[in-house]
């Protein structure tokens, strides 16, 4: 594993903020991207196999934080075939270090990568449109760009929530580079079920009481912020309220990690300056409704495609919008699969598990 000092430093255009309004926020809040690498340096010194950890710089000059692992202890003859890699797209708020229960097992037999998404994590992080359908394109064309950086003709993509929408949208657009297409608890693919007091007709209307005005008015002013923006505002309590709100994620690690170093990253990767959120919150509607419903236009996927989607049993996800994508692929290769006691982060929850599905999705490619 390569040594975490010789990471490569970020540079400038990641650790300012000088677009920013809030300028003065940074002496003000107790994060900075060296304090994230440093964090992320002690998730990353778990791997045990080869880690090869850089920036990669894409061609508008962005740069995406790439990690590529490989298995130390296998040496391919030069004349087989090179398996195809397995390429891993976070979620909202996350990073590379959110696989850390996963990076090793699945680098087994396969090259495999990961990356924080732009406006993310350590990767950089610039403007991003308000337009949803822009944001979006910012989102995948950033993606291609790092593809075409690295090298790679085709690849397995595997996307968690914000990740799979980004996935499944990237494959629409360059499906001969996806040999198989992995949602696990994917974001953004069921519209917004349509609301109404009074007694309704027709199976798509949900009937429910009207919120009360105090809520009306929260949900108001909430709207109008960026979603983490709550973190950054808090200043110096911002670790503490990733730790009230979020102490799950210490509890996923805890075999790895007797500290905090988890809700550290977390905190870490979204107390810097909004970007990539930025996007996200272009792309939603008011309660985490995606603007441009993925189950829209998942019939553009060539029906050759593979598709399998991977939902925590106990997640907040709905996993009824896979079986309709499968309905809507007429069942053509494509599957669900439900992972026992796990929630949202399945990867985190019931690595093993998730491990084995997917070490045997990338066995079926080759």
């Amino acid at each position: 594993m390569d040594n975490p000092a010789t990471i490569a430093p970020v540079q400038n255009d990641c650790e300012t903020e000088t677009s920013s309004a809030w300028s003065w926020w940074p002496s003000w809040r107790p994060t900075s991207m060296s304090l994230l690498k440093t964090t992320e340096s002690k998730i990353l010194a778990c791997i045990q196999n080869d880690l090869w950890a850089r920036f990669v710089t894409l061609q508008n000059q962005y740069r995406i934080w790439t990690l590529t692992i490989t298995n130390k202890a296998v040496r391919k003859p030069v004349e087989q075939v090179p398996k195809t890699p397995l390429v891993m797209v976070h979620g909202f708020g996350g990073g590379v270090g959110l696989w850390i229960r996963n990076l090793d097992a699945l680098s087994r037999s396969r090259p495999v990568y990961a990356f924080d998404l732009l406006g993310f994590g350590r990767s950089s992080r610039p403007p991003f449109p308000s337009d949803a359908a822009e944001a979006e394109e910012q989102f995948v064309d950033s993606i291609e760009q790092w593809r075409q950086s690295v090298g790679l003709e085709n690849m397995i993509l595997l996307g968690h929530s914000l990740g799979g929408y980004l996935a499944t949208s990237y494959a629409i657009q360059y499906p001969s580079r996806v040999s198989h297409l992995i949602l696990v608890d994917p974001w953004g693919f069921p519209e917004r079920p349509k609301v109404q007091n009074q007694q309704g007709q027709g199976t798509d209307v949900v009937k429910r009481p009207s919120p009360p005005r105090w809520v009306k008015a929260i949900l108001a002013v909430v709207t109008l912020f960026n979603p983490l923006a709550v973190i950054r505002a808090a200043g110096p309590l911002g670790p503490g309220l990733v730790n009230r709100f979020r102490p799950d994620f210490k509890r996923k690690f805890e075999d790895l990690f007797d500290d905090d170093t988890m809700t550290q990253y977390i905190y870490h990767c979204n107390a810097q300056t909004p970007s990539g959120e930025v996007g996200f919150r272009a792309m939603t509607e008011s309660l985490g409704w995606a603007k441009r419903p993925m189950l829209d236009r998942v019939h553009q996927l060539p029906a050759s495609m593979p598709v399998t989607l991977l939902y925590g049993a106990q997640s907040w996800v709905d996993s009824s919008s896979g079986y309709k994508m499968a309905q809507i692929r007429n069942h053509s290769n494509t599957r669900v699969l439900l992972i026992n006691e796990a929630s949202h982060h399945v990867y985190a929850d019931q690595p093993g598990e998730f491990n084995r599905v997917v070490e045997n999705i990338c066995k079926s490619v080759n």
